[in-house]
């Protein structure tokens, strides 16, 4: 028996010059994603990349695979015919916050809902990079852009309740200056069968930089972040010597010294809990990063094509002449 050959991340390296901002996150995210497909296994030819409009809609031509940049938003949609034509391809779509949740809310909500089998990748730098620096529906209230230079009156949307709300299989986050955890967080994602959607704090260097400083700052990063781990406790600081425990319908933050027997274990599978874990914002306890939430549901794309084949062989053989002669039938002389 052949040995299949190893891939490396070279594998999954187009020969396009990359062309982001220099300091941009999305280099970050590029290659965390090209080295989780080869630690992945599958090649390149099995593998379908699919974005809309955006900065990091650039994606596909940076990545060795076969991919479509589509329209504002539509990449769901795109997706998704992809998937169902060619159920063997590993597919992933790349987003942003504004052509994800904006204009594209409506595809996201939908492919979250019917929980196809792809892996949805949603850069979030909280602003409008690729049109020069307009608000999005992650910016903060009050923030002063092209857009609103008085700051922004709407209130902030989060990917996270957004995807629960729509019925995710599974949500994860990560941010991109930690590619080990962002390679570790895109391998689970793959493995989930259904629809995984992770989130990604990435910065913008020219238009919202250091917008997630505290999450990233080695100053203040172990104390704004907990990273979740199945079947672990919810330990964060730099020592590790912060816990969350439940209060209520909520968390409340203990020293971990002298509290073990109130440790709160992260079960991912507990869709109560990944609700009370997406009202963590960094302001009322640290954001939680990993996987908030994974279950199990059908899969769309497997239902779809096992009620072709059970039609299939519920009726006959196809016969083009009946089917057009069926019915009320006349000529045309």
């Amino acid at each position: 028996m052949t040995e299949k050959p190893k891939l490396t991340k070279k594998d999954f390296t187009s020969d396009q010059e990359v062309k982001w901002c220099p300091g941009c996150g999305d280099y970050a995210i590029l290659s965390a994603t090209q080295m989780a497909m080869s630690k992945i296994g599958i090649p390149p030819h099995q593998v379908c990349v699919v974005s809309g409009i955006g900065c990091s809609s650039r994606f596909p031509y940076y990545v060795n695979t076969y991919g479509m940049h589509s329209i504002h938003g539509r990449a769901p949609a795109v997706a998704s015919g992809v998937k169902l034509q060619n159920p063997e391809l590993s597919v992933w779509i790349i987003t942003g916050d504004g052509d994800g949740l904006s204009i594209g809310g409506n595809h996201l909500a939908h492919i979250l809902r019917r929980n196809l089998d792809v892996n949805i990748i949603l850069f979030n730098n909280e602003i409008y990079g690729l049109t020069k620096g307009q608000y999005s529906p992650t910016s903060s209230p009050g923030l002063k852009t092209k857009s609103t230079p008085y700051g922004s009156l709407d209130r902030s949307f989060s990917p996270a309740k957004f995807a629960l709300g729509a019925g995710a299989s599974f949500f994860a986050r990560t941010i991109d200056t930690d590619p080990k955890h962002m390679i570790e967080v895109f391998q689970k994602a793959h493995a989930h069968k259904g629809t995984s959607l992770i989130e990604v704090f990435q910065n913008c260097v020219i238009f919202n930089d250091k917008v997630h400083d505290e999450y990233t700052n080695r100053k203040t990063r172990d104390d704004y972040t907990v990273r979740l781990e199945a079947n672990k406790p919810m330990l964060y600081g730099k020592d590790q010597d912060k816990a969350l425990i439940q209060d209520g319908f909520g968390f409340q933050t203990v020293p971990a010294a002298g509290n073990e027997d109130k440790y709160f274990i992260h079960d991912p599978s507990d869709a109560n809990l990944a609700q009370i874990l997406t009202q963590l914002d960094g302001t009322n306890g640290p954001i939680p990063l990993g996987v908030i939430k994974e279950d199990k549901d059908h899969v769309y794309d497997e239902d779809f094509h096992q009620q072709i084949t059970d039609q299939k062989n519920k009726m006959p053989p196809a016969d083009i002449k009946s089917l057009l002669f069926s019915g009320t039938t006349w000529e045309v002389n």
